[in-house]
């Protein structure tokens, strides 16, 4: 199997995606977006940014790597009535086989293509589908940013997991801004086409506490799973546990018990 794929099929991220839900829609409300429009999200999930774009009324398509949560996301279109203008369907970002060319006038990813493996390929097909005059709209964690929640969370697990593979490159690069520039260049971009700015996101758990979105983590989240996975067989499991609920304990803001960690990312927007 894929190795991407099945990293992103061997949890569940409809688990992690709870706490996402009010940043997705207060994402794509500040795209301005004006119907009729074409949309499609790339690494899409069960539908964060998807299910908003559909109400809005965008013609919306969402693609994931992961079978569950195309699965996922068809299910939450059935029940709120939207398979009129939202269909999910399997595909991998490095290569939109089917997918043709100059297809949506929006091609949006959040924190989805930037984990795909080959980030010349898909910064190429993005462009690729996207009409001239469209948009492609990207939220990228940035690497060793402090107040970047994820970020610090997969800087933790990784140093609990075996080195990467020979000529892997860190989802990370997609938060850098040379590495942003350079891909997109590569696609036919004009620096002068390429706009970014930091953006906040929020992780909302009224109900639960920060050590227990660390346990959704560790439970449902591909690369905390296996950091998990491989700190257990060396015994460091306690200690890489300590590690993540210190740091979200650190950066949670609710005085009520709950959780609302707002955390950093990068936003890029490309006039195709």
């Amino acid at each position: 199997m894929n190795p991407n794929k099945a990293l992103w099929e061997k949890g569940d991220f409809t688990q992690i995606a709870a706490s996402m839900r009010d940043s997705g829609t207060a994402l794509v409300a500040s795209l301005d977006i004006e119907p009729p429009l074409r949309a499609l999200d790339l690494g899409c999930g069960d539908g964060t940014t998807a299910v908003p774009l559909a109400l809005l009324g965008a013609d919306t398509t969402g693609i994931d790597i992961a079978n569950n949560l195309v699965a996922a996301g068809t299910a939450r279109a059935q029940a709120l009535q939207l398979t009129d203008r939202l269909r999910f369907q399997a595909g991998d970002a490095c290569d939109l086989a089917g997918v043709p060319d100059a297809g949506f006038d929006l091609t949006l990813s959040v924190f989805g293509a930037m984990f795909a493996p080959k980030p010349f390929d898909v910064a190429r097909e993005m462009v690729r589908v996207t009409k001239p005059g469209g948009r492609v709209v990207m939220g990228n964690w940035i690497p060793d940013d402090p107040t970047s929640f994820v970020s610090q969370v997969l800087r933790i697990s990784a140093a609990f997991t075996p080195p990467p593979p020979d000529g892997f490159v860190s989802p990370m690069t997609w938060g850098v801004e040379s590495h942003i520039v350079e891909r997109f260049e590569r696609a036919g971009i004009a620096a002068d086409r390429i706009a970014m700015r930091r953006d906040q996101w929020r992780f909302a758990l009224p109900d639960r506490t920060p050590e227990e979105l660390i346990d959704l983590f560790s439970r449902f989240y591909g690369p905390t799973m296996n950091a998990f996975e491989a700190a257990g067989a060396s015994g460091r499991a306690d200690e890489l546990r300590g590690q993540l609920v210190t740091m979200a304990r650190a950066q949670n803001t609710a005085a009520d018990g709950g959780t609302s960690i707002s955390a950093t990312f990068m936003r890029v927007t490309i006039r195709v």
